[in-house]
């Protein structure tokens, strides 16, 4: 295995179950030379969560069929995000002191509002799900290849941008230091990855959403990636005094959403 490939083979074992064997290190120094790779993960999971739901949808009916890809779509990240969007509901709606939602965060329960917020945040998904896939398996692909690169672009973004809650403990203190040309280079690469995602659905036979409409979801979905993440992170570290490894997870659930929300309104059939 050689020295460059290694990153890429940490982001893939980090953030996801696909079969990667490889004996690695987690030094902090490799996981900060990983981040860049974050979009690629995200794309390879997509384009999974795609070709499932467009496969089920050709024995299913359309819910069920959106069910399974999100089964599939929780599966292939070992719900490592969802576990953060849990654990961050239930400190940061506790409305206790920061020292108090911090320990909270570490508690490996979860309460009342985690599973609330992971509920309800699961349907979310699913319907959305149901609507992209509805409207065609080429929406649903410019949606899936888009939304969870842009999602994890923005945890490169948030772990260079602002501070640690813990003050360099825990997992978000394993990624103190990132360079910033690792956030720029993790842009370049989501852009990049977006782009041909897009391209792909564009020129795939059948009943696509139409260059306008791409060209649309290619410019607002990093805006708003970058946008809503960034009040969102701002918020937490009023809260918390910074972010920690859960939010980063919690974070890259809500933008995903937000993402299906916006591929939606831009590509529903007229």
């Amino acid at each position: 295995m050689t020295q460059k490939g290694r990153p890429i083979l940490a982001a893939f074992q980090f953030l996801s179950r696909f079969p990667v064997k490889a004996e690695l290190d987690f030094t902090p120094e490799l996981l900060k030379q990983s981040v860049k790779h974050y979009p690629l993960v995200g794309a390879a999971i997509g384009l999974a969560v795609w070709v499932g739901g467009v496969l089920s949808a050709q024995a299913l009916p359309v819910f069920p069929a959106a069910v399974i890809a999100l089964i599939l779509w929780v599966w292939l990240t070992g719900g490592l995000h969802l576990d953060g969007w849990m654990d961050s509901a239930d400190a940061l709606l506790s409305y206790r002191s920061r020292e108090k939602m911090l320990e909270i965060m570490k508690d490996s329960r979860v309460g009342a509002m985690g599973v609330l917020a992971c509920v309800l945040l699961l349907l979310l998904k699913a319907s959305l799900l149901t609507s992209l896939l509805a409207a065609g398996s080429l929406p649903a692909g410019a949606a899936l290849l888009t939304a969870p690169v842009w999602s994890r672009w923005f945890m490169a973004r948030a772990m260079s941008k602002w501070p640690t809650a813990r003050e360099g403990e825990g997992l978000a203190g394993l990624f103190r230091g990132l360079k910033a040309k690792d956030t720029v280079q993790a842009a370049i690469n989501a852009l990049v990855l977006t782009a041909a995602g897009l391209s792909l659905t564009a020129l795939l036979p059948g009943d696509g959403p139409g260059l306008l409409r791409l060209g649309v979801y290619f410019v607002a979905a990093p805006v708003l990636t970058a946008a809503a993440g960034s009040l969102a992170a701002g918020k937490i570290c009023s809260k918390l005094g910074g972010l920690t490894g859960d939010t980063y997870g919690a974070m890259n659930e809500g933008l995903e959403a937000l993402l299906l929300v916006l591929a939606v309104v831009v590509f529903q059939t007229a």
